[in-house]
């Protein structure tokens, strides 16, 4: 992957997608990368979530949305990012999870997601059978990436204050 956002000159809206949620994906590493370990099992923020499983949580976000959703393929646990038999709606690495298996998953996901819909056209609806059980409710593959986009800038964001509250500096 190359590093930055994508080129200005590209208009393209499949390539500018598919760029930008690169260029995010990355940031999301470098900015955790700039954490102990220590502090990606540690929450500073009241909500509680730790950046180890933030990172775990977009994993799964991707899944639920271009695997279990665009593909509609079958997936052991679209929620695995949630914490187990229980009523919290929290994230959570199982105990147990390295920080390195967390950041493997995260990436071999990644790269899963990019197969999925690289040849695939903005306009073609998901399929139906896995997340969604009705073609009215298959949103556009177009959707898709530009909900992931968003869920990225928006979590990229708040990660990036959490590097700034462990001394870790601030913006890129």
């Amino acid at each position: 992957m190359p590093e930055g956002e994508p080129d200005p000159s590209l208009a393209d809206p499949h390539t500018l997608l598919e760029g930008y949620l690169d260029y995010y994906r990355r940031t999301l590493l470098r900015k955790a990368a700039r954490l102990s370990e220590e502090e990606l099992r540690t929450s500073r923020l009241p909500s509680g979530w730790t950046p180890l499983e933030l990172i775990r949580h977009l994993q799964h976000v991707e899944q639920r949305w271009l695997h279990w959703g665009f593909r509609a393929e079958q997936v052991a646990a679209p929620w695995g990012d949630r914490e187990p038999e229980t009523e919290a709606d929290r994230w959570y690495v199982p105990d147990g999870m390295s920080v390195q298996e967390v950041l493997d998953a995260f990436t071999r996901q990644c790269e899963r997601s990019r197969e999925a819909t690289a040849d695939a056209a903005l306009d073609r609806r998901a399929a139906v059978g896995g997340r969604f059980s009705a073609p009215g409710e298959a949103p556009s593959l177009a959707w898709i990436l530009f909900h992931l986009l968003q869920e990225y800038a928006r979590h990229v964001g708040q990660l990036d204050v959490v590097v700034e509250l462990a001394g870790g500096g601030t913006g890129e």
